[in-house]
């Protein structure tokens, strides 16, 4: 039993030490020569060594494979070891708290219309051709299908934590654009949540039976309940739990006090049936405009090197290749109608709501990305046997088709977007609030 456990700590460790630094090493070589934010090389670099991949070859004295694969014909959307996985939701918490203390409190409250239109659009819009498309194909015989529902329920959710990442490398996550995409992204996290609760409440009782409306709206109530209560209860306390933290003296103290707060909010958000990130970026929104927010923010950078590449790492790892068989050309018109429902689904609400096509397509880009909530959802339809057979392989493989191209659609597109320079907002003599400070670096360090 010991030895067991050893064993299994110790290929975690070599794990994390490859992830580490040949995360590193693809950062440098896409922020220094590519001009590309870090994500794009660590997203590569766990395709790469993912289980699915070298990983699964290439193998480690006295402890077998360096990623194994999962065991043959099992179909997964977690091809890593829970202990690792772990550590990979422990840096998504951070990341998001993060985006959430940079985030100008104001400016996001001052957006919160533009974003609900945003993500409202981002929302009917892929959810409408997911379904759809699914029954064009001939995969299920009504958009209310079990198959059909979970391929839209895929195609809703904008990746919060690559998006948020995106904008953090390139200082933007304060600029008008900014603030509405994290906002919209946010609450289209929320909504694909709901989406996701009702469409597996509804593929439980099986096609064709009824679904309470109140029932609906009870799973909506309690996830926007637990959404506004955070909020409040950090906006009530934010004096009060900075105030705190300054009177711990000792070196960290703060530190400790912010992780705390965070992981908390985290699991009161997940115990309530949300993703454990909304948790986390709404008690970060709350606090960052306290007199401690800068303080912590310099105090996460390093904790924030050593977590968060594992993450998008991870997020790479879970692209299986083989899974693309039999599914390309479905999974080509799904990912062709998953960029245009999200670029113009969230692009002409922007356009509706004060921006201008500078700012509806720097806000239509960067609401693209699915990444993990899109691999969960497909995962869930998978654990509750609605993906199932050859059928259920071929919405798989589209799904982490979609989510790949996607996903790395993103900053290769939105990083020029915003390099071009000039207001995103109709009336250019509103001055644009300053970018905030990246995350992957602390404020004048160069070395990123």
């Amino acid at each position: 039993m010991e030895h067991g456990i050893m064993e299994i700590i110790t290929h975690l460790v070599f794990q994390l030490a490859v992830i580490l630094i040949l995360a590193r090493i693809a950062g440098e070589v896409c922020e220094r020569w590519l001009k590309q934010p870090a994500v794009l090389g660590e997203l590569i670099v766990g395709m790469i060594i993912g289980p699915y991949a070298l990983g699964g070859y290439l193998k480690v004295p006295g402890l077998g494979a360096l990623f194994p694969p999962p065991e043959p014909g099992v179909m997964t959307n977690i091809p890593v070891s829970n202990e690792l996985y772990a550590f990979a939701q422990v840096a998504v918490i951070i990341l998001l708290f993060m985006a959430g203390l940079e985030t100008d409190l104001p400016s996001f409250f001052r957006y919160a219309f533009p974003a609900t239109m945003v993500a409202l659009g981002g929302v009917v819009f892929p959810f409408f051709f997911g379904a759809y498309t699914t029954v064009l194909f001939g995969y299920d015989t009504s958009i209310f299908g079990g198959k059909a529902l979970f391929m839209g329920a895929i195609m809703t959710a904008t990746s919060v934590g690559i998006t948020a990442r995106i904008l953090s490398d390139i200082k933007k996550l304060d600029t008008p654009e900014g603030v509405t995409i994290m906002g919209g992204a946010v609450m289209d996290d929320v909504m694909g949540i709901l989406i996701l609760a009702v469409v597996v409440s509804l593929t439980a009782r099986g096609v064709g039976q009824k679904f309470s409306g109140v029932e609906v709206a009870v799973i909506a109530a309690k996830a926007i309940g637990v959404w506004l209560g955070i909020m409040a209860v950090g906006l009530i306390f934010r004096k009060k739990i900075s105030r705190f933290m300054e009177w711990f003296k000792s070196a960290g103290a703060a530190l400790v006090i912010a992780l705390s707060l965070c992981y908390f909010a985290a699991a009161i958000a997940e115990m309530f049936g949300l993703a454990m990130i909304i948790g986390a970026y709404a008690i970060g929104l709350a606090i960052s405009d306290t007199p401690v927010a800068k303080l912590l923010i310099e105090r996460l950078h390093s904790v924030y090197y050593a977590l968060v590449p594992i993450f998008f790492v991870i997020m790479g790892m879970m692209v299986d290749f083989r899974s693309f068989k039999g599914a390309l050309g479905f999974g080509l018109v799904i990912t062709i109608l998953a960029i245009i429902g999200k670029v113009f689904g969230c692009g002409f609400p922007a356009l509706a709501v004060g921006f201008n096509m500078r700012g509806g397509s720097r806000i239509g880009i960067g609401m693209l990305p699915r990444g993990e909530v899109a691999l969960i959802i497909a995962g869930v339809g998978l654990a509750r046997n609605v993906l199932v057979g050859d059928v259920g392989k071929t919405i798989f493989g589209c799904a982490v088709l979609m989510t790949m191209v996607t996903t790395l659609m993103a900053p290769i597109i939105l990083v020029p977007l915003f390099q071009k320079g000039g207001s995103g907002r109709k009336h250019h003599e509103e001055k644009e609030p300053k970018g905030s400070a990246p995350l992957s670096a602390p404020p004048g360090d160069k070395n990123v």
